[in-house]
């Protein structure tokens, strides 16, 4: 009886653990895997990692792109366990890179943090810690122009028409990636630069460089939410009337109770009905966005 009840109970934590690691893996990803690539950063100084998703379906020869920046917590996701690859990203950043292989398009999702020794990213807290190299207003623009500079090396991208979409840290970097006065692009156009850009949650200070607003040189779109726990709703307001009262070609939709990261399809952040509305709404208006600029 007693040898019975210890096996018994032997496989009953055999069972707990294995559920409690089934939880803890990260989940399975999304098909096809994107393909992992290298190529410099404008910087001069980097090598940096992309993932490359491929148009699904239909599509002409040469495709539009689109160049993804991850936020501050990385490309990869939380569960990733040391295992930074294709297979372990964030299911937001898969999600995004398929939908833009669906509309026809190659995505590129570049890793600025990896290569430069973060590939777990930082946490929200002792931002003013972070190291330079990885600066989202100084530093970060000169990968986003490496992987256009990238893309305009291959025979399937159509070189005059590439898109830039950042999320958080990442499209604070996109905010700043798309200001006339870049140091990272001389004299940027639509045409030696991106066609327009979506900044989703950004936090836009930017280091105090933009107070007297900010000019990009290609339209810009921002998406943000009242309940965000990580940024200022009013400081992106701030920048953006600044910006337009200047004549420039940016807008700001701003979405009532949702947080940051409202996009992610994770079950924490779908949970929440604005988070759902938000994630529809701004989904349809990308998608709308670039084909407008990417597409005519």
């Amino acid at each position: 009886m007693i040898a019975a009840r210890s096996l018994s109970l032997i496989r009953f934590v055999a069972i707990t653990a294995a559920a409690v690691l089934s939880i803890a893996a990260s989940p399975p990803p999304i098909g096809p895997l994107p393909d992992r690539v290298t190529f410099p950063s404008a910087d001069g100084q980097t090598t940096l990692v992309g993932y490359v998703f491929r148009p699904e379906g239909p599509h002409a020869a040469r495709s539009p792109a689109v160049v993804m920046m991850h936020g501050r917590a990385g490309p990869y996701s939380s569960l990733a366990d040391g295992r930074y690859d294709a297979s372990t990203l964030s299911r937001r950043h898969q999600k995004w890179g398929h939908l833009w292989a669906q509309q026809g398009y190659l995505a590129i999702l570049v890793d600025g943090f990896g290569p430069r020794g973060f590939p777990q990213g930082f946490a929200h807290q002792g931002y003013g810690q972070r190291p330079e190299s990885v600066n989202e207003v100084t530093m970060r623009p000169f990968d986003a122009y490496g992987a256009l500079a990238y893309l305009r090396t291959r025979n399937d991208v159509a070189a005059d028409r590439i898109a830039l979409q950042g999320w958080s840290n990442g499209a604070s970097a996109t905010l700043a990636t798309m200001s006339a006065a870049t140091p990272a692009l001389k004299s940027p156009s639509p045409t030696s630069g991106f066609r327009g850009a979506l900044a989703f949650y950004p936090g836009c200070g930017l280091k105090g460089k933009f107070k007297a607003g900010l000019m990009p040189y290609a339209p810009v779109r921002v998406f943000v939410g009242t309940a965000d726990e990580e940024i200022s709703p009013q400081e992106c307001s701030d920048l953006v009337d600044g910006s337009r009262t200047q004549h420039a070609d940016i807008t700001l939709k701003i979405y009532p109770d949702a947080t940051h990261d409202f996009d992610d399809p994770g079950a924490s952040r779908q949970d929440i009905p604005a988070n759902v509305a938000a994630t529809r709404d701004a989904t349809a208006a990308a998608i709308d966005f670039f084909a407008s600029i990417l597409k005519h």
